[in-house]
Parts: structure tokens; sequence; C-alpha cells
């Protein structure tokens, strides 16, 4: 059934939905048409059960004007106590109660060990145990910091002196399962690892009785920190330079929470959503994890993003219905699982890394699944935009948050777009630097430069261009290196690319690409991108196969280790 486009402009977002609704009861499919998006809804699958389509929530500035272990205590109220809104990867459920239970128990012990206001590291993988570490110490005034245990020791030794951190919460089971021995017998040396079976025997009375009385009578027990100061502390990956350490308010993460819940339609009734992400990663952390629990949608939480068979399992086992992921993770999922085992998901929300349109049109095609690309940064809790469901612009990472500003900086050699600068509630309070620890970098005026290059059409929606860092000036032309790597990805889907620039006495810069493609030549390449219009300036002047290409534990590919990689290759 088709809607002409005049008539779906003059209906609001809510009588959209109203409207999808209705068709969809009546089991058809619904295409709506725009000039500038087309949302398809598949409601014929044999394998999926037809649920209304819930609305977002309106914008209201009055809920991020708590703190974060506050907000906990109020989604309890509001969605009951004893509700179930964790799954934690060994299948252990966990209700509301026995969550804020456990940080107040947990937090108490933690009280003996540690300072008020001091930034404290958790390296912990996704689950209950991190978010229950996470709730502990900002129930009594501490600030978490979330530690990437993949990044190894040097940058982790350079992200906890910026942020000052010098006691670590982790666990003995998951450096024994990790392997992560090594690492912590190296951090040790300059820091206190704090684990939790031992805090956990260490328990005494005077824990254990505000562990009972703290979800009673909270108010007397937590602490009551300010909405504008710091809640918790992650760090960039360093791939451009040293980590710095990013300081996020309450509010700040509130606002990213209600922004989201304003944007995307979410129903803690129907849906149950499913986060392999790492917390370390602010996404894992504000939209994996804290948000489902303030938004009253269960969550089961995977240890690991890298396990796609045990994911898809679990995904069909949880009737899961809103997945995150990324590019590189999910098209790893849809190809790995079988018939039905994903059909639950409804909604895969995608960040981190561009979505190809290859993996776009193969989840679709595969599981009738829509992915929602969206963009953000750590330094904006990390959300920046998204497209929705009746507004779903592929190739586009959709529209900025509620409450949001943006500006475009002019750059030399790019004639459309610019540098965009962002600008709202959700803006971090600051960077920290090892090269002057625990002093905090505010933005200027409250504008964070993201140095990406992006172009806003007349309705919004916002295209990404590349990292102002991943353009290479050939010839006094701006060439992004992330085209490059898409005309290769259009043509070797199932395989990873990774472009780097390098000096050429003619030109200034010359583009060479790294795969993991056998058939990868530049021949292809350059074919491809005379057929589809691409100049060929955006072609390698040379394909080099490698093993593998680095990648984050974040799923993002490491550029730096990528460009000391084709700095090596080139100097041979």
């Amino acid at each position: 059934m088709d809607l002409p486009p005049a008539f779906i402009k003059q209906i609001t977002a809510q009588s959209r939905y109203a409207l999808l609704q209705l068709l969809l009861s009546e089991g058809r499919y619904v295409t709506m048409c725009t000039q500038v998006h087309t949302v398809v809804l598949k409601s014929d699958s044999p394998n999926m059960s037809i649920s209304p389509i819930p609305a977002p929530l309106p914008w209201k500035r009055s809920r991020i004007r708590t703190d974060v272990f506050s907000a906990l205590l109020r989604a309890s109220r509001e969605m009951g106590s004893k509700k179930v809104i964790v799954i934690d990867g060994d299948e252990r459920e966990l209700s509301y109660k026995e969550i804020i239970r456990a940080s107040f128990g947990l937090g108490s012990a933690l009280t003996k060990l540690t300072q008020k206001h001091e930034n404290v590291g958790v390296m912990l993988p996704t689950g209950a145990g991190a978010m229950i570490a996470f709730y502990a110490l900002s129930a009594y005034g501490r600030v978490p910091a979330m530690m990437n245990f993949t990044a190894g020791s040097r940058n982790l030794n350079s992200a906890m002196k910026a942020g000052e951190v010098t006691k670590i919460i982790t666990a003995h089971k998951f450096v024994e399962l990790g392997g992560l021995e090594d690492l912590i017998a190296d951090l040790s040396k300059t820091t206190e690892i704090i684990y939790l079976e031992d805090v956990r025997e260490a328990l005494g009375p005077i824990d254990k009785v505000r562990a009972i009385f703290g979800p009673l009578t909270p108010s007397l027990i937590k602490a009551s920190p300010d909405s504008d100061s710091a809640a918790v502390v992650l760090f960039t990956s360093g791939t451009e330079g040293e980590p710095k350490g990013v300081v996020l308010s309450h509010k700040n993460v509130m606002a990213n929470v209600e922004q989201v819940r304003s944007h995307i339609g979410l129903s803690p009734e129907t849906d149950r959503l499913f986060n392999p992400l790492p917390t370390f990663h602010c996404f894992g952390l504000t939209v994996g994890a804290i948000l489902p629990l303030i938004a009253g949608i269960p969550v089961a939480f995977h240890p690991s993003p890298l396990q796609p068979r045990e994911i898809v399992k679990r995904i069909r086992a949880k009737n899961s219905t809103i997945l995150l992921a990324t590019d590189t993770f999910i098209s790893q999922y849809a190809r790995i699982g079988g018939d039905g085992e994903m059909d639950s998901v409804r909604l895969a929300v995608c960040g981190a890394e561009r979505v190809k349109d290859e993996t776009r049109a193969f989840v679709r095609k595969k599981f009738g699944i829509e992915i929602l690309e969206g963009y953000g940064a750590t330094e904006a809790s990390p959300v920046v935009a998204a497209n929705k469901w009746e507004d779903n612009k592929p190739g586009t990472v959709g529209v900025l948050m509620a409450d949001m500003s943006s500006r475009l900086i002019p750059v030399e050699g790019i004639s459309e777009g610019g540098r965009l600068q962002i600008r709202g509630p959700n803006i971090m309070m600051g960077y920290l630097r090892a090269s002057a620890p625990g002093v905090l970098e505010t933005p200027d005026e409250g504008w964070h430069d993201t140095g990406d290059i992006v172009s806003i059409d007349d309705q919004g929606f916002i295209r990404i261009k590349g990292r102002v860092k991943r353009f290479a000036k050939i010839g006094g032309e701006m060439v992004s290196l992330a085209v490059v790597e898409n005309c290769a990805s259009a043509i070797w889907p199932d395989n990873m690319h990774a472009a780097a620039s390098l000096p050429d006495p003619r030109k200034g810069e010359q583009i060479i690409l790294l795969t993991d493609a056998k058939d990868c030549n530049r021949e292809d390449i350059l074919a491809w991108a005379r057929n589809h219009g691409v100049p060929e300036l955006s072609v390698p002047r040379k394909v080099i196969l490698v093993d593998e290409i680095p990648v984050l534990g974040t799923g993002k590919i490491d550029y730096g280790a990528v460009q000391k990689k084709a700095d090596g290759l080139h100097d041979i």
C-alpha cells in the first residue's frame, strides 16, 4: 500500500505511529514515500509477531536535573521494584530491587577503600557486575572511570594519569577468563587493584544493613551530588594521540538518555534490548546499559561482541526486540544467524562506524530488520543524531537530538559542508589530559568541535563525509579516505579495508589501501568508481594485502595502527 507524499506531509509523528499500527494490525506491507525517505515495515513474516509501535516520549528538561543513581531509584518506583530489568551473561536475572540493594551494599564496602569525589577505575566486562559497580560508586559520591581493558598497558597508564585514577575495581574471575594477568601485573606497579570477590568476602554488618535499608530509605544513606557534577569518566581510544579523559556530568548522561527516549519510541511492556557492546565505550554504557534501566526495558548483557554464534542464539532465546551493534558486528551476526534466530529483532541501532549499504541490504533481506544509523561522540554522552522509525534516511545519520544546536566551520578544499561543532545539555564537562593530570579543559562557550566533516540538508539530516584527519590532500583536492574504503567494500563486502595517506613528492599525498581480501585490486576499484561516478582521486594508488586489519575493542578500525602499518609497508 503506497501513501502519497502530500498526505504523509500532513500528518504528525504521533499520527504516523497510529496509522502504522492500524495498517500493521491488518497484516499489510506499509511503504511511506516522501521526497527524502522511505520506511518499509515488514509485517507478513511467518515468524514475526506484530506489536504496537511505541511513540517517542516528549522531551522534558525537568527529568535531567538529577544524578544517575537517583534516576535509577525513580525508575524503580515508576516500573516496580520487582520487575526483572537485567539478564546477565550467565542468564542470572536481577530486578531493580536486587540491583539497588547490591549497589548500596557494595558501595558501602567501597567507602572504606576510596574517597568521596575520587575517580575510581572500573575494569569489568559488560554485565550486571559492571553496572552494580558503577552504581555502587555513584551511590556514595565516587566517580566511576570506565577502563578499556583492550587498550594495552601503555594507553591505560596514560588514561589513568590523565584521570588521576589510582584504584581499579575488577574481578579475579574476569582476569582469569580474559587472560589479563600480565596486564594486571603491569598496572599493579602504580595502581591498587580491588577485586570484587575480596570485597564481597569482607562485607561487614554495616554494609549489610545499608544494603537492606538503602532501598527503603535511600535519602538517609546515599550521596546527593549536584546534577552538574561529574558522573563518569570515559576515555578516548587513543587512535589520534594519547587517550583523553572525557568527564560527563550527571546532567550530561541523563540528558542523552531522555534525548534518545524522545527520539525513538521504546516500550517497557514489549521491548527487550540486547547489548553485547563494552561499557567502557559510551554507546555501550549510556544507550546499552543506563538507558534501558531508566526506561524500564529489560536488557540482556553479553560480555563480548566477538562471539557471534552465542549472541544470535541468545537473541532468539531472550526474544530481544532491539539490538545494539556496530556495522562490523551486526554483519557478522546476520551472516552467522540461521533462519528465525533474529526474527524477534524489530530494530537495530548501529553506531561507532558507518553502516555500509551492503550490510543494510543484507540484514533487511535476511531478517527484515530495519537499521537505524546514528552518530555520536563520547564528548556528547554519546548520541548526537539518529534516524527515526518514521524518518529513516539511509546514507545519513539522521537529525540532531532534542535541545541541541550545530554549526559548520568552513574547511579549505571542502566545497559542500564543513567541520561540525555541537552544543547542548549532553555535551561533556571537559577533557582530562595526561599532560595536565586532573585539570579540566572545558569546551569553548559550550561548543564541542567534533573534528568531523559533514553536510546538513534543508531538513536537518546529517551526512558524514569523514574525519578532518581522515582526508588526504592530493593536488590541492581534499579526498575522503572513507570514500576509498567504501568503494572497496562495495565490491568485497565480506572483507575489511582501511585506507591511509602517505607523502607524495609530486601531489603532496597519495592514498594506499590495506585489505584482507585476496582478490582486491586497483583495476576493479577503478572500474567500479568510473561506473558509479566516483572521482578517480578516490581510487587508491596502491592496494596492499595484509593478514588482518587492526580493530579496537569497540569494533572500530584502529586507524592509528593502520597508519603505522602503512608507513612500515611503504618503506619496504
